[in-house]
Parts: structure tokens; C-alpha cells; sequence
């Protein structure tokens, strides 16, 4: 039987969290966040507020043209680029020389939250992954098409990529049915991880992490309100934000994991069981950070 490890936070006491090398922002790392539609722009919000909350230091947003001014006031901490989009409002392939640049220079790179999952999103995330530097990368939603057509993708990055696929999207990565991914959903991680080289997160009741060198860990405290939409993507843009602090993949996945479990814990005690809104969970992440290591 496979050994998984509890993430609960006297693991993550083990694990202690990059501190600043300075007291300027850029000691806190440059995320990068490509992401959402015309008809998603709420996923870009929902990621970018918890990268922040989590601790990054600096934010760049490229979203599609129409969306950059709004996303902008939603967002005054933030760069925002606009980019040009397609017929069906997701993000041009044409972006990928404009994107060139920043992806090459940013300390955590997160794409696919809202994005739409068409062969646009498909070669510009390949296209950002193959520019990406040093920095971390993490893959969520419309994004991670790009890994079916081209599972060698993410190998030759200097880290491990972070992927964080929920049941259906994981049964369109492996090409089984979603029954089978919801039965043994450690064997899904452990299969996407041996076909991507990536630190998979695979989203569920129970949240199975599993890393490149085989280890194994297991998040079961997390809350039924969490099961809400865009509860996702604040889990990325978490996840995002303790990579561009430094923090290393495997690590930040289980970070983010426990913290945003645990932030639909706190929610729900304040709120009654479900019915909080995913806009809610990033404020609750300083806290949880903090006392996790106090």
C-alpha cells in the first residue's frame, strides 16, 4: 500500500517558509498571472488577491484586451497587460511574443485559471512554458491542455511545474473516465506525475499532493464550502505566491493546500457551514500563514 504523509501544519513547522532578503518587494518575488476569458474575468481577480495574500511581492496580469482596464481598477496592485484576444474572447496565440519577456523575468508563473480551454490557450501556454527562466510555473485549468498534447512539456524546466487538476480535468490528462480517477485518485496523481514530471496536485474531499522523487501526501481536513465556484483558483494563485517567495514546489503545493483548507474551515465556522464565496478565502491566508509558523 502506498505510505502518504498527513499535511497538517507541524509538517509545514518543518518546512518554514522563505523569509524576505530584504525589505523590499522585490525580496518577495515578481508573479506572473496569464489568465482568464471574456466570459471568466472573476478567476483572474480570485488568483491574483490570494498570490498577493500569500506574500508575493509583485503582480503582472495579462488578460485579454477588453478585461485589462477593469482588471486593472479591480486591481490596483497590479501590472496590467492587455492582450490581444481571439473571435471567441479567450486570449490570442499572438500573445506569446509579448509575453516573452515578462515570463522569462517573473519568479513564479501562473497560467490557465479562466482561460479558455481552445487550441489559442493551447500554444500560448506552450509558448510560456518553453520562455519561462528560472521561475516556477504552476498550471491550473484551461492550461493544462497544453500538457495532453505535449506531455514532455514540463520536463525541461529547472523546477518541477506545479499542476492542479480536480477529478474531470485529470480524467482528460490521463484519458480515463472520471469514475476511475475518483476511485483511486493517488494512482491518478502518481500517474500524472510519472507522465509530466510535474508536483501534482490532485483537488478533492481528500487532497492527494505527490512530488517527482515518489513521496506522497494527503490533505483531509479541508470543508464542503470550499466545493464552490472559483474556489480553485485561489488555490493556484496561493500556490503562485508562496513559489515566487522562494518557497520550493513541493513545498508551496502543500503550503497552499493546508492553507486553503484551512481558510474554508475558518469561513465556515464564521459562516455556518457553506455558502462563502470564494472572494472570501484570500483574506483569511496572512493569518493562517502566520500561525502556522508563531
Amino acid at each position: 500500500m502506498d505510505t502518504l504523509t498527513p499535511v497538517t501544519e507541524h509538517l509545514l513547522r518543518d518546512m518554514a517558509l522563505p523569509e524576505p532578503d530584504s525589505d523590499s518587494k522585490d525580496g518577495r518575488g515578481r508573479v506572473l498571472i496569464v489568465a482568464g476569458c471574456i466570459g471568466l474575468p472573476g478567476a483572474v481577480l480570485l488568483a491574483a488577491n490570494t498570490a498577493m495574500r500569500a506574500g508575493a511581492g509583485k503582480l503582472q496580469l495579462a488578460v485579454c484586451r477588453d478585461l485589462a482596464i477593469p482588471i486593472g481598477i479591480a486591481v490596483p496592485e497590479a501590472l496590467v497587460i492587455g492582450l490581444p484576444q481571439s473571435e471567441g474572447g479567450s486570449i490570442s496565440r499572438t500573445a506569446a511574443e509579448t509575453l516573452a519577456s515578462p515570463a522569462e523575468r517573473c519568479d513564479a508563473l501562473l497560467a490557465g485559471p479562466g482561460m479558455a480551454e481552445d487550441a489559442e490557450s493551447e500554444h500560448l501556454v506552450a509558448a510560456l512554458i518553453r520562455a519561462v527562466g528560472d521561475g516556477a510555473v504552476v498550471l491550473d485549468a484551461g492550461a493544462l491542455a497544453a500538457l495532453r498534447s505535449d506531455p514532455a512539456l514540463t520536463r525541461h524546466l529547472p523546477r518541477p511545474a506545479v499542476i492542479t487538476p480536480h477529478a474531470g480535468e485529470m480524467a482528460k490528462l490521463l484519458d480515463r473516465e472520471r469514475a476511475a480517477i475518483e476511485a483511486e485518485p493517488l494512482a491518478a496523481a502518481r500517474a500524472a506525475t510519472e507522465r509530466f514530471g510535474t508536483v501534482t496536485v490532485m483537488k478533492g474531499a481528500r487532497t492527494h499532493i505527490v512530488a517527482p522523487d515518489g513521496q506522497a501526501w494527503c490533505y483531509a481536513a479541508g470543508h464542503v464550502g470550499l466545493a464552490t465556484s472559483g474556489s480553485g483558483d485561489t488555490l493556484a494563485g496561493l500556490i503562485a505566491g508562496l513559489l515566487a517567495r522562494g518557497t520550493a514546489p513541493a513545498a508551496a503545493a502543500l503550503w497552499g493546500v493546508y492553507a486553503h483548507g484551512e481558510a474554508g474551515r475558518r469561513l465556515a465556522r464564521r459562516h455556518g457551514g457553506i455558502g462563502f464565496l470564494a472572494r472570501e478565502i484570500p483574506g483569511e491566508i496572512p493569518a493562517i500563514l502566520a500561525d502556522v509558523l508563531a
